[in-house]
Protein backbone atom coordinates (compact mmCIF):
# COMPACT_ATOMS: atom_id res chain seq x y z
CA UNK A 1 0.00 0.00 0.00
CA UNK A 2 1.03 3.31 -0.58
CA UNK A 3 2.12 5.24 2.35
CA UNK A 4 -0.22 8.44 3.45
CA UNK A 5 -3.43 6.77 1.90
CA UNK A 6 -6.57 7.09 4.56
CA UNK A 7 -6.91 3.41 4.98
CA UNK A 8 -3.39 2.66 5.99
CA UNK A 9 -2.64 -0.90 7.25
CA UNK A 10 0.53 -2.67 8.48
CA UNK A 11 -1.50 -6.33 7.85
CA UNK A 12 -3.14 -4.93 4.74
CA UNK A 13 -0.76 -4.58 1.19
CA UNK A 14 -2.60 -2.91 -1.38
CA UNK A 15 -1.33 -2.61 -4.97
CA UNK A 16 -2.48 -0.60 -7.66
CA UNK A 17 -2.07 -1.81 -11.33
CA UNK A 18 -3.12 0.17 -14.24
CA UNK A 19 -4.41 -2.19 -17.03
CA UNK A 20 -5.58 -0.91 -20.87
CA UNK A 21 -8.14 -3.54 -21.05
CA UNK A 22 -9.98 -3.39 -18.28
CA UNK A 23 -13.30 -1.82 -18.28
CA UNK A 24 -13.98 -1.11 -14.01
CA UNK A 25 -12.07 -0.80 -10.78
CA UNK A 26 -11.72 -4.79 -9.41
CA UNK A 27 -10.31 -5.15 -6.10
CA UNK A 28 -8.81 -8.76 -5.79
CA UNK A 29 -7.53 -10.44 -2.48
CA UNK A 30 -4.65 -12.77 -3.81
CA UNK A 31 -3.44 -16.20 -2.87
CA UNK A 32 -0.56 -14.93 -0.61
CA UNK A 33 -2.72 -12.42 1.26
CA UNK A 34 -2.53 -9.21 -0.91
CA UNK A 35 -4.93 -7.00 -2.32
CA UNK A 36 -4.54 -6.12 -5.74
CA UNK A 37 -6.76 -2.92 -7.69
CA UNK A 38 -6.99 -2.60 -11.13
CA UNK A 39 -7.51 0.99 -12.36
CA UNK A 40 -9.14 0.33 -15.72
CA UNK A 41 -7.73 2.65 -19.22
CA UNK A 42 -9.17 6.38 -18.39
CA UNK A 43 -9.46 5.82 -14.68
CA UNK A 44 -7.37 7.69 -12.21
CA UNK A 45 -4.92 6.62 -8.61
CA UNK A 46 -7.35 9.25 -6.53
CA UNK A 47 -10.43 7.17 -8.11
CA UNK A 48 -9.21 3.38 -7.45
CA UNK A 49 -7.88 4.57 -3.74
CA UNK A 50 -11.33 5.69 -3.33
CA UNK A 51 -12.66 2.45 -4.88
CA UNK A 52 -10.48 0.58 -2.48
CA UNK A 53 -11.15 2.41 0.93
CA UNK A 54 -14.71 1.88 -0.06
CA UNK A 55 -14.11 -1.69 -0.05
CA UNK A 56 -12.00 -2.06 2.45
CA UNK A 57 -14.12 -4.04 5.49
CA UNK A 58 -14.57 -6.75 1.82
CA UNK A 59 -11.28 -6.80 1.92
CA UNK A 60 -9.58 -7.23 5.35
CA UNK A 61 -12.66 -10.59 5.63
CA UNK A 62 -11.82 -11.85 2.06
CA UNK A 63 -8.11 -11.95 2.99
CA UNK A 64 -8.58 -13.73 6.46
CA UNK A 65 -10.99 -16.32 4.68
CA UNK A 66 -8.26 -16.51 1.63
CA UNK A 67 -5.45 -17.57 4.51
CA UNK A 68 -7.93 -19.43 6.28
CA UNK A 69 -8.74 -21.54 3.68
CA UNK A 70 -5.40 -22.50 2.25
CA UNK A 71 -4.17 -25.47 1.20
CA UNK A 72 -0.81 -27.06 2.77
CA UNK A 73 1.56 -27.55 -0.44
CA UNK A 74 1.86 -30.85 -0.25
CA UNK A 75 -2.05 -31.41 -1.02
CA UNK A 76 -2.10 -28.48 -4.03
CA UNK A 77 0.76 -30.72 -5.56
CA UNK A 78 -0.97 -34.30 -5.42
CA UNK A 79 -4.06 -32.30 -6.52
CA UNK A 80 -2.50 -30.84 -9.49
CA UNK A 81 -0.80 -34.35 -10.23
CA UNK A 82 -4.37 -35.74 -9.77
CA UNK A 83 -5.94 -33.10 -12.59
CA UNK A 84 -3.22 -33.74 -14.89
CA UNK A 85 -4.06 -37.39 -15.18
CA UNK A 86 -7.60 -37.42 -14.74
CA UNK A 87 -9.30 -34.38 -16.81
CA UNK A 88 -7.70 -34.77 -20.07
CA UNK A 89 -9.22 -38.11 -20.81
CA UNK A 90 -12.45 -36.57 -19.57
CA UNK A 91 -12.42 -33.96 -21.86
CA UNK A 92 -11.28 -35.75 -24.92
CA UNK A 93 -14.02 -38.55 -23.76
CA UNK A 94 -16.23 -35.38 -24.09
CA UNK A 95 -14.89 -34.39 -27.49
CA UNK A 96 -14.79 -37.52 -29.30
CA UNK A 97 -18.70 -37.71 -28.05
CA UNK A 98 -19.67 -34.61 -29.94
CA UNK A 99 -17.13 -35.32 -32.53
CA UNK A 100 -14.88 -32.06 -31.96
CA UNK A 101 -11.09 -31.94 -32.32
CA UNK A 102 -8.99 -30.67 -29.28
CA UNK A 103 -5.24 -29.69 -30.28
CA UNK A 104 -3.97 -29.63 -26.82
CA UNK A 105 -5.11 -30.04 -23.23
CA UNK A 106 -3.34 -28.01 -20.85
CA UNK A 107 -3.86 -28.08 -16.61
CA UNK A 108 -2.98 -24.91 -14.92
CA UNK A 109 -3.65 -22.67 -11.71
CA UNK A 110 -6.20 -20.37 -13.31
CA UNK A 111 -6.93 -17.39 -10.44
CA UNK A 112 -9.84 -16.34 -11.70
CA UNK A 113 -11.37 -18.91 -14.52
CA UNK A 114 -12.18 -22.45 -14.59
CA UNK A 115 -11.17 -23.06 -18.03
CA UNK A 116 -10.45 -21.33 -21.25
CA UNK A 117 -10.53 -22.58 -25.04
CA UNK A 118 -8.35 -21.30 -27.95
CA UNK A 119 -9.42 -21.09 -31.61
CA UNK A 120 -7.22 -23.54 -32.11
CA UNK A 121 -8.33 -25.92 -30.09
CA UNK A 122 -6.40 -25.77 -26.87
CA UNK A 123 -8.54 -26.00 -24.14
CA UNK A 124 -6.87 -24.97 -20.35
CA UNK A 125 -8.54 -26.62 -17.89
CA UNK A 126 -8.14 -25.07 -13.68
CA UNK A 127 -6.84 -28.10 -11.85
CA UNK A 128 -9.94 -27.06 -8.67
CA UNK A 129 -12.26 -28.77 -11.04
CA UNK A 130 -11.65 -31.77 -9.23
CA UNK A 131 -12.77 -30.24 -6.15
CA UNK A 132 -15.93 -29.50 -7.32
CA UNK A 133 -19.48 -32.22 -7.99
CA UNK A 134 -19.32 -34.21 -10.85
CA UNK A 135 -22.35 -32.56 -12.96
CA UNK A 136 -20.53 -28.96 -12.33
CA UNK A 137 -17.32 -30.32 -14.02
CA UNK A 138 -19.13 -32.00 -16.52
CA UNK A 139 -20.70 -28.69 -17.42
CA UNK A 140 -17.44 -26.67 -17.45
CA UNK A 141 -15.88 -29.25 -19.86
CA UNK A 142 -18.96 -29.05 -22.03
CA UNK A 143 -18.51 -25.03 -22.44
CA UNK A 144 -14.77 -24.95 -22.92
CA UNK A 145 -15.67 -27.74 -25.86
CA UNK A 146 -18.84 -25.24 -27.00
CA UNK A 147 -16.09 -22.79 -27.56
CA UNK A 148 -14.70 -24.98 -30.88
CA UNK A 149 -18.22 -24.71 -32.27
CA UNK A 150 -18.72 -21.20 -31.40
CA UNK A 151 -16.23 -18.86 -30.03
CA UNK A 152 -17.87 -16.30 -27.68
CA UNK A 153 -20.72 -16.60 -25.64
CA UNK A 154 -23.80 -15.83 -28.04
CA UNK A 155 -27.00 -17.09 -27.98
CA UNK A 156 -26.07 -19.34 -30.26
CA UNK A 157 -22.94 -20.47 -28.18
CA UNK A 158 -25.73 -21.03 -24.93
CA UNK A 159 -28.05 -23.07 -27.14
CA UNK A 160 -25.13 -25.41 -28.10
CA UNK A 161 -24.26 -25.66 -24.36
CA UNK A 162 -28.01 -26.30 -23.62
CA UNK A 163 -28.18 -29.00 -26.07
CA UNK A 164 -25.44 -30.90 -24.82
CA UNK A 165 -25.71 -29.74 -20.70
CA UNK A 166 -29.97 -28.97 -20.28
CA UNK A 167 -29.25 -28.71 -16.27
CA UNK A 168 -26.27 -26.27 -17.22
CA UNK A 169 -28.36 -23.22 -15.10
CA UNK A 170 -28.07 -25.32 -12.12
CA UNK A 171 -24.55 -25.62 -12.81
CA UNK A 172 -23.96 -22.26 -13.01
CA UNK A 173 -25.54 -21.42 -9.60
CA UNK A 174 -23.91 -23.47 -7.86
CA UNK A 175 -20.68 -21.51 -9.14
CA UNK A 176 -21.73 -18.72 -7.86
CA UNK A 177 -22.79 -19.57 -4.61
CA UNK A 178 -19.77 -22.19 -4.13
CA UNK A 179 -17.07 -21.35 -6.99
CA UNK A 180 -14.94 -18.62 -5.17
CA UNK A 181 -14.64 -20.55 -2.02
CA UNK A 182 -12.09 -23.32 -4.07
CA UNK A 183 -9.92 -20.78 -5.21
Amino acid sequence: MQPGLPFDDPDLTIRFVRMRQARRYVMRVRPDGTVRVTIPRGGSQRDAEQFAAKHLDWAHRQRAKTISTQRPPAVEKDLRARAARELPPQLLALAERFDLQVSKVSIRNQRSRWGSCTPRGHIALNYRLLLMPDAVREYILIHELMHLRQANHSIRFWRLVEAECPAFRDAERWLKQHGHSLF
